[in-house]
C-alpha cells in the first residue's frame, strides 16, 4: 500500500480495513491477523497498526477476544451501511467531477449505464 504523506497512516490504514469488511475481504465474524503481521504486511511500525484496530473497535466493526484475538463484526446491518457509506463517497466524488468537467447528470447517468454493461 502507499500511503498519502499529508494524511495521518493510521487513518489510511482505517480506510483499507474498513474497505476489505465492507467488500467481503475480511468476512463478518473473521479473526484478524495479529498486529505484528499486519504492520510487517503493510511496512509500519506496530504502534500505528494498534492505533487503526483501535479506531475500528471503537467504530464496532471490530470485537477483541482477550485470548483469541480480534474478530470482525458479525452485524450484517453495520456492514451494509459501512458499504453504503462508502458508495456515498464514491458517487459524490463521480458527480463532484463531473460537474466540473460540465457534463451533464443525463450524460453521466448514461455514461454509467454503458460502463456497467461493460463490467
Amino acid at each position: 500500500m502507499e500511503f498519502d504523506n499529508d494524511r495521518p497512516i493510521y487513518l489510511q490504514i482505517l480506510e483499507d480495513f474498513k474497505s476489505k469488511i465492507s467488500s467481503g475481504i475480511w468476512a463478518p465474524g473473521q479473526r484478524l491477523d495479529s498486529v505484528r503481521k499486519l504492520a510487517k504486511d503493510y511496512g509500519v511500525n506496530p504502534n500505528t497498526v494498534q492505533r487503526a484496530l483501535q479506531e475500528l473497535e471503537r467504530e464496532d466493526l471490530a470485537k477483541s477476544q482477550r485470548t483469541s484475538g480480534r474478530f470482525v463484526t458479525e452485524d450484517e446491518d453495520l456492514i451494509k451501511s459501512l458499504s453504503n457509506d462508502s458508495f456515498k463517497i464514491i458517487c459524490k466524488d463521480f458527480i463532484k467531477s463531473a460537474k466540473d468537467l460540465k457534463i451533464s447528470k443525463e450524460i453521466a447517468l448514461k455514461g454509467v449505464d454503458d460502463l456497467w454493461k461493460e463490467c
